[in-house]
């Protein structure tokens, strides 16, 4: 891979000429292991696990009678395992690009972020590891016994139905996740659907300052189009590390080079899957 200077590649705000400020720069909110997860550890290397004690309820307890004798009931006990796998990227620039003023910082932070939005898509998205492994995690979306629900269309109905359901299940949902298109779809929903033209949500000019059906909305560009996931963030556990951002002189030592490095780590495991649940929003099913 060629080395980035500032005579070939570089736009030429990035040169050497005299430059006020690195003015661009592209802010990425927290990664959604934060909001949509339960963090129970962090590990180093492929192998190592952590292994999450789970109880299934038993649903046994009853009157007694007194003096009686109290039945027992054997624990249902069982595990979620998490492995971590890597996530990293290098970029390398010339010395003389990277004596420019505020670059280098431009470059780590640049570097972070893609680093982010890779953390996020894989949460989301990622597909299922090969047979027999573990790890990468399967994304969310595509863990296999997740309720779906009605599409969303004109009211929140189908979200109020999705709600109840999980949480006769013991879910207690906290999130919804939905894409930029799912977002515009119920900022559009309308009190009166045929004349109104008052925000079922809120003013049509105005964000809602309250959650929706007590769900904090996290808007990702990660999320398939016009849809949205229930989230109960103690169902999902996970293990992830520090961003850590290195730079090197001798890598490229011949080249007069600096290599910068981000790297991470992330694993994570649902423990229910019918606590999570997906629905379109703003589209109908054969849409």
């Amino acid at each position: 891979m060629p080395v980035q200077t500032n005579n070939t590649n570089a736009p030429g705000s990035w040169s050497p000429d005299q430059v006020s400020s690195h003015v661009f720069t592209d802010v990425l909110g927290d990664a959604l292991y934060n909001s949509l997860t339960t963090v129970v550890g962090s590990i180093q290397g492929d192998q190592p696990s952590i292994r999450v004690p789970v109880v299934t309820d038993s649903k046994s307890a009853d009157f007694v009678p007194e003096g009686a004798t109290i039945p027992e009931v054997e624990p249902s006990l069982d595990e979620v395992v998490l492995q971590t796998r890597k996530i990293a990227v290098t970029s390398a620039i010339s010395n003389e690009q990277a004596s420019q003023g505020t670059t280098p910082a431009q470059i780590a932070a640049s570097l972070k972020r893609d680093i982010v939005r890779k953390l996020d898509q894989a949460l989301l998205t990622q597909a299922a590891p090969g047979v027999g492994e573990i790890a990468p995690s399967v994304g969310i979306l595509n863990t296999l016994g997740i309720i779906e629900g009605d599409p969303l269309v004109s009211d929140l109905d189908p979200l109020v139905d999705l709600i109840s359901q999980l949480e006769a299940n013991f879910a207690n949902p906290r999130v919804l996740l939905v894409d930029p298109l799912a977002k515009a779809a119920l900022f559009r929903l309308k009190t009166d659907v045929a004349a109104s033209n008052v925000g079922l949500l809120s003013p049509a000019t105005s964000t809602p300052t309250s959650p929706i059906l007590g769900l904090q909305m996290i808007v990702s560009p990660f999320m398939p189009a016009n849809s949205g996931l229930i989230v109960d963030p103690s169902n999902i556990v996970s293990a992830t590390s520090t961003v850590d951002v290195a730079q090197s002189t001798d890598a490229r030592f011949y080249e007069d080079a600096v290599v910068y490095r981000v790297v991470t780590r992330c694993g994570h495991a649902v423990v229910h899957a019918d606590r999570l649940a997906k629905l379109s929003i703003g589209v109908a099913a054969d849409d």
